[in-house]
C-alpha cells in the first residue's frame, strides 16, 4: 500500500520550478514558480502531483492507500532548504575568539597564532568517531527545525590521514541514519597543520598522494575543496590539490578570495569548479570568468556578519550572470549557527538580494552547488518529497520578519519530521 502525504490549500506554493538542468541566473533567480492556493502530493517519498487545489482534489480521488492530509491554509510551502557549505563535523568550541576579535584580533592572525582552525583540529583529533557523530547529530536536529533537509559537510579539521577519514566516516554514517541527507566534501587542505608549518609543500604532497586516494577508495566524498588564501594555500598548491582530486573523481570546490583578492575565483573557473565560496574580495575579472564558466558562487553572509566584515557583492555577481547560492557556513569559529532562514534575512539586509532571489539561492541553486538538482531543490514531479511549511501568508514575510523562525512543518521524503515547530522523535545515531 502506498504511503501518501497530501499538502493542500497553501496560501502560496513556491515551486522554484524550471532550474533542474542548470542553476538559475540573473533575472531567472526571481522566478520562483508561485502557485496561489496550491497543493502537492508525495507518494512513497517522491512528488507525484503539483498544482492547484481544485486539480489536486481530483487527483487525490484516484489514489489508493492511506492519505496523510496536511492543511497548509494561511501558510506557504517551499522546497526543503539546502545548505551547500558547512563544516558541521568537528570537536570542541571556540567561543573565546569572539572576545578576541572584539578586542581587535583578525581571523588570519588568530589562525597564525595557533588558534582558529588549528584549535578545532586539536579538539577534533582528540574526539572519537562516536563523539563526532553524537555532537553532529545535535546540529543536524537544529538544522531540521530551521527547515533544512539537505546539507553539505566538509572535513578539514583532522589534517592527518586518519583524522580526515574519521570526520568523513562520521558524516557517512550520519547520512545513512539521520533524516537529513548529507553530501560530503574532502577538505584536507583546510589549513597547514602545526607539524608542517615549516614545510607546507610536504603537507600538500600528503594531501595529494595519501589522503585523496584513500578518500576515493572508501567512497567517502563527492567533492574536493581547498582554502586558497594568502597565508594558507597558494594558487599553485590549490590547483595541484584540485587537479589531483579530479583524477580520483572528486569534483572541485574552492574557498576563494575571502580575506584578500587572491585569484581564487579565476582558479575556480580554470579548473572547472562546481562552486567558489566566500568571495568577499573577488575581482571583477574573477566574476567575469565565473559567469563564463558557470561556476556557482556560494555566498556566506553570516560569516561576514560574525567576523564584522563587509559582505560579498551579491548584486554585482547576479547582474554579471553568476548563479548564486547561500549557506550558513556552519562552523565553530566564523559562523556558529544552523539558522539558514537568518542567513536569508542577512542576504536581503546586507547584500541587497531580493526575497525571491534568496529562496532560489537556498533551494535549486544550492542543490546545483552540491550536485543534487535532479533530486531536490524544487517542487516538481519526480523529485524527493522534501518540503517546508512556513507560518507566513506570502514569501516576502520570511524576510520581513528577520531572525524569527517561521518554520511550522518539515517533511522529508514525505514523512513529517518537524510539526508545529517541534522536532518529532529523531533517534541519535550510534556507531
Amino acid at each position: 500500500m502506498s504511503s501518501i502525504t497530501y499538502i493542500r490549500c497553501a496560501s502560496q506554493l513556491i515551486t522554484v520550478r524550471g532550474g533542474t538542468k542548470e542553476p538559475k541566473r540573473a533575472q531567472d533567480m526571481s522566478d520562483i514558480g508561485i502557485i496561489e492556493h496550491g497543493s502537492v502530493v508525495v507518494e512513497n517519498g517522491l512528488i507525484t502531483f503539483v498544482g492547484s487545489d481544485v486539480e489536486a482534489e481530483r487527483y487525490v480521488h484516484t489514489l489508493n492507500g492511506h492519505i496523510n492530509t496536511i492543511d497548509a491554509s494561511g501558510k506557504i510551502v517551499t522546497p526543503g532548504l539546502i545548505d551547500a557549505h558547512t563544516h558541521i563535523v568537528f570537536g570542541g568550541s571556540r567561543e573565546k575568539e569572539l572576545e578576541m576579535r572584539l578586542n581587535g584580533a583578525k581571523y588570519i592572525d588568530i589562525l597564525k597564532a595557533g588558534g582558529g582552525i588549528l584549535q578545532t583540529t586539536t579538539s577534533t583529533r582528540e574526539a572519537t568517531e562516536e563523539q563526532l557523530i553524537q555532537e553532529t547529530s545535535k546540529r543536524l536536529n537544529r538544522f531540521l527545525q530551521y527547515g533544512v533537509t539537505t546539507v553539505e559537510a566538509k572535513s578539514g579539521y583532522g589534517l592527518t590521514l586518519e583524522d580526515e577519514l574519521k570526520q568523513l566516516r562520521a558524516a557517512k554514517k550520519l547520512d545513512e541514519r539521520h533524516p537529513i541527507d548529507i553530501v560530503s566534501t574532502f577538505m584536507g587542505a583546510h589549513a597547514v597543520p602545526v607539524e608542517y608549518k615549516e614545510n607546507p609543500d610536504e603537507f600538500v604532497r600528503l594531501v595529494i598522494e595519501e589522503m585523496i586516494p584513500r578518500v576515493a577508495e572508501e567512497n567517502l566524498a563527492e567533492f574536493c575543496d581547498v582554502f586558497c588564501e594568502e597565508g594558507v594555500f597558494t594558487i599553485q598548491q590549490s590547483e595541484q590539490i584540485l587537479e589531483a582530486g579530479k583524477r580520483y573523481g572528486l569534483k572541485p570546490k574552492i574557498h576563494a578570495d575571502e580575506i584578500v583578492q587572491f585569484g581564487g575565483a579565476e582558479l575556480a573557473a580554470k579548473v572547472g569548479a562546481v562552486s567558489a565560496d566566500h568571495l568577499l574580495q573577488v575581482s571583477d575579472e574573477g566574476i567575469k570568468q565565473m559567469a563564463k564558466s558557470g561556476v556557482i558562487a556560494v555566498l556566506l553572509p553570516g560569516t561576514a556578519f560574525f567576523l564584522m566584515e563587509k559582505p560579498a557583492n551579491a548584486r554585482k555577481m547576479i547582474e554579471a550572470g553568476v548563479p548564486v547560492a547561500l549557506s550558513t557556513d556552519r562552523n565553530p569559529g566564523s559562523s556558529p549557527t544552523e539558522s539558514l532562514p537568518f542567513i536569508m534575512n542577512l542576504a536581503c539586509l546586507t547584500m541587497k538580494m531580493t526575497p525571491a532571489e534568496v529562496l532560489t539561492a537556498c533551494t535549486i541553486n544550492a542543490a546545483h552547488a552540491i550536485g543534487k538538482a535532479d533530486e531536490v531543490g524544487s517542487i516538481e514531479v519526480g523529485k524527493k518529497g522534501d518540503l517546508v511549511l512556513f507560518d507566513a501568508p506570502n514569501y516576502q514575510t520570511l524576510q520581513y520578519n528577520y531572525a524569527v523562525n517561521l518554520v511550522d512543518t518539515v517533511i522529508k521524503k514525505g514523512q513529517v519530521i518537524v510539526e508545529g515547530g517541534a522536532l518529532r522523535d529523531v533517534p541519535v545515531p550510534t556507531t
